[in-house]
């Protein structure tokens, strides 16, 4: 990965490349046959992005800075790679994500749930895709807040541009039937595109999560 080290904080940063070390053999993986890829579907960017974004903008979102105490929630490593439709890696995309808070809390001004936000989780990262289109964050498990499924937000970039915007949803999760931007994918093939797994990263002491979410982008961005 082309990530510096920086990107982590100091404190768990030894921590962070030792647990994220699983995530290395996914992105030897060449990709599918092109004709086996589904595109994965644009969704609304939603109210939320940030309307300030934090001094810190790394891909370990349960830490701010040097913080000590580091966010409440199922730790979870979200990994993936960014494809462009022929199954080809996009290399130098900028990937973002950004999700509410343990509380139902996003980092915005204008979030429900404002007074119990958690603030000692990021709420927002950027990552840089490497020669194998690979990307990787820590973060926590996304939870439900009213009227939304659990979902995580994601952004992808080039040269300044908007690539695509799209979320991410917890398989087997009983609120995404109810969720309207989740029902509004009628393809279904779509639709289990952006539905991925949480499951519990082997050998974990800890009980952290890992969850794999590849993206294929509908045209082949130049970058």
């Amino acid at each position: 990965m082309n990530t510096p080290l920086n990107l982590v904080p100091h404190a768990s940063r030894r921590r962070f490349i030792q647990s994220a070390g699983w995530a290395a053999s996914f992105f030897l993986v060449p990709g599918a046959f092109a004709e086996h890829l589904t595109r994965t579907p644009a969704q609304t960017e939603g109210p939320f992005y940030p309307d300030h974004l934090p001094l810190d903008t790394d891909n370990d979102l349960l830490v701010v800075n040097a913080a000590l105490t580091p966010a409440v929630g199922e730790v979870t490593y979200v990994s993936g790679r960014i494809l462009d439709p022929r199954g080809e890696p996009v290399r130098n995309a900028v990937v973002e994500i950004w999700q509410c808070d343990a509380n139902g809390a996003y980092l915005h001004s204008k979030t429900g749930n404002k007074e119990k936000a958690d603030k000692g989780f990021q709420g927002f990262g950027r990552f840089i895709t490497g020669s194998s289109g690979e990307y990787l964050f820590r973060t926590i498990k996304p939870v439900p807040y009213p009227g939304r499924a659990p979902h995580i937000h994601y952004k992808i970039k080039g040269k300044g541009k908007d690539l695509l915007t799209t979320q991410c949803y917890i398989k087997g999760h009983a609120g995404n039937e109810k969720d309207g931007v989740y029902a509004g994918i009628k393809d279904l093939k779509a639709r289990r595109a952006v539905t991925i797994d949480f499951a519990p990263l082997k050998g974990a002491r800890a009980g952290e999560l890992a969850a794999r979410f590849d993206i294929v982008l509908g045209t082949t961005p130049e970058i």
